[in-house]
């Protein structure tokens, strides 16, 4: 996706555009958690994988019939339109050829995205994984409880995503806030918010309703990133945003395999002293990745990602 809005998304709009596409990926946890755990208790769960695949199927044609690389393929968008576009954009991407892999991976904005990614991830993975667990061990909900309760969360990180896009934006646009200030601005709200709410989360005890507000809450504030070092990719290498998502997603991915493990062997017998751990680690990993990226993140084009090696601020 990153690679396609480097060829659409105007510098001015990118935090909009981009929170909007990723947000799917949180209505998509919004319906699937709750259906799932319809589809469980009324047919058989061999049904979830079934539908899914199908609506998946779906998908593909829709995007092969609707969507094109580039404005200037596109059948349908208005001769204005690509002209704005492609105007906004041709100061910032770069017509070589080859990757310049030796400055690009030497760049700390890169490993400051890197750092964040991660570490955003962690605590996104524990959470889409164990929440129902949590959800079904400590607050003891039935499955279809556990299924549309453990939605919630999403349900306010997806709402949190569509309305920082918008602000962001404004605040750039109206208000001549910088590049790098929103984008660190951002991550500093989506990052050490939640680590705050799921730390208390982890000292209500089974108030059945506090726990949900604060994992609500927590997971809500971490939309905020959509708009911070999820997409600065874009901001500081637009020509090669798709193979710097590439990078930062291979090391945000390791936290899909090692945390839920993690968290799964700290919480052997599923008591709230246990969950508290996993709560305090999966925070302060969130607040360490937060501070890093503040100090070493960046807002312009790096030199390295330009044809004339000048950088090019937005």
């Amino acid at each position: 996706m990153h690679a396609m809005w480097s060829s659409w998304a105007p510098p001015l709009e990118r935090s909009k555009l981009l929170s909007i596409s990723y947000a799917g990926a949180q209505l998509g946890t919004v319906i699937s958690l709750p259906l799932s755990g319809i589809i469980c208790v009324y047919m058989d769960w061999t049904y979830v994988f079934y539908f899914f695949g199908i609506v998946g199927i779906i998908w593909f044609v829709l995007w092969i019939w609707l969507v094109s690389n580039t404005p200037e393929t596109h059948k349908t968008v208005s001769h204005q339109e690509k002209e704005y576009i492609l105007s906004s954009l041709k100061n910032q991407l770069s017509s070589q050829k080859s990757v310049p892999w030796t400055p690009m991976l030497k760049s700390l904005p890169l490993w400051a995205i890197v750092v964040a990614h991660f570490s955003y991830n962690w605590t996104f993975y524990t959470l889409l994984t164990l929440l129902p667990t949590y959800m079904k061990e400590i607050l003891r909900f039935n499955v279809q409880e556990n299924g549309i309760l453990s939605a919630v969360p999403y349900f306010g990180c997806w709402l949190c995503m569509i309305m920082s896009g918008q602000a962001a934006d404004h605040l750039r646009a109206k208000w001549n806030f910088s590049t790098v200030c929103v984008r660190k601005l951002f991550s500093l709200i989506g990052m050490i918010g939640p680590a705050v709410f799921l730390v208390a989360a982890g000292f209500i005890g089974c108030d059945y309703s506090l726990a949900v507000a604060f994992l609500t809450i927590s997971t809500t504030l971490g939309g905020f990133c959509s708009s911070g070092f999820s997409i600065n990719h874009l901001d500081i290498a637009p020509s090669y945003a798709g193979i710097l998502l590439g990078i930062t997603n291979t090391f945000a991915t390791i936290p899909g395999m090692i945390g839920p493990v993690i968290a799964k062997s700290l919480t052997p017998e599923n008591t709230i002293r246990e969950w508290q751990t996993v709560f305090w680690i999966a925070a302060a990993i969130n607040v360490f990745g937060a501070i890093f990226f503040t100090l070493f993140g960046k807002g312009e084009v790096q030199n390295w990602a330009l044809d004339d090696h000048h950088g090019h601020r937005n």
